[in-house]
């Protein structure tokens, strides 16, 4: 499920996090070459990511059916 991202923070180990307009974080680390996003390496970088959406693994969790 599509989400907006509202904010960033630093988790414990110094890694960017996105904060999402559902409540939920997700990682948006830049590890190249497995992850490659320099733009969150810069406030400015950060800044122009604000409302963009990114995909919420946890509010699609919350979504399934239980059988």
């Amino acid at each position: 499920m599509l989400q907006k991202i509202i904010g960033f923070h630093l988790d414990e180990e110094q890694h960017w996090v996105a904060d999402l307009e559902c409540g939920h974080t997700q990682h948006v680390r830049h590890t190249p070459p497995w992850q490659n996003r320099p733009w969150v390496m810069t406030e400015q970088g950060r800044q122009e990511k604000l409302g963009v959406a990114l995909n919420c693994k946890k509010c699609e969790e919350n979504n399934q059916p239980s059988f």
